[in-house]
């Protein structure tokens, strides 16, 4: 996908912050140090738009890119860093699971996780959190370069079975170095969007022929 406008829009940690456009929305979640300010930087050519915090897991808002006038890239705070205190955990579960269950925009959650490491316990109470809310989800295995193409295979067989991964999902290997994988997931998500209006239409049209046969 060629990039031709990215903004960044705000930091939002209430509801009422979001934007109201109805663009949609896909957003980005995996622990601290994953690797989702390098992916989003990869996959919209820029070098420093997002921003890794110095502090890991100090940032605990949504920050939200808005990318051609067409769709945003919403990045989960980072989860998972022992330093954070009891109380900002539960928040940030509070204005996840309320994202989640709420949002109506929100067409696909991106999972990320180390390609090199078995998912945690937070990857896994994440993912089965949006199948709760029956909600699209890409696993997005990262840093793929740091390891030999010879064990990829071996290492998401692992990170798929830890999480009970469900063969519906999709799943793409990522790099922020080389570039692996970026247009791969451009393509899921345009798919996506696509999809979803198409079944908008749908319904649209449905509607109003329900409304002619009554009338």
């Amino acid at each position: 996908m060629k990039i031709t406008n990215v903004e960044f829009i705000i930091s939002a940690v209430r509801p009422d912050q979001y934007p109201v456009d109805a663009m949609p929305e896909f957003a980005l979640a995996g622990r601290s140090n994953v690797g989702k300010s390098s992916l989003i930087n990869k996959m919209i050519n820029r070098k420093g738009l997002a921003r890794t915090s110095a502090q890991p897991g100090k940032t605990q808002q949504l920050n939200y890119y808005r990318v051609n006038e067409r769709l945003y890239l919403v990045d989960f705070p980072g989860y998972g860093y022992a330093k954070v205190s009891k109380v900002q955990r539960q928040q940030f579960g509070t204005m996840i699971e309320t994202f989640l269950n709420d949002r109506e925009p929100l067409r696909m959650v991106l999972l990320i996780i180390d390609i090199r490491h078995e998912p945690s316990k937070d990857d896994i109470l994440m993912y089965d959190w949006l199948k709760h809310y029956e909600i699209p989800v890409c696993i997005v295995t990262t840093k793929a370069d740091k390891i030999p193409k010879s064990k990829w295979d071996k290492h998401v067989k692992m990170i798929k079975t830890s999480l009970s991964f469900h063969p519906a999902d999709r799943h793409v290997l990522f790099s922020s170095e080389t570039g692996l994988g970026r247009d791969e997931l451009w393509a899921l998500i345009n798919e996506t969007i696509e999809e979803t209006a198409a079944e908008a239409e749908e319904a649209e049209e449905t509607a109003e022929v329900s409304l002619e046969k009554r009338g």
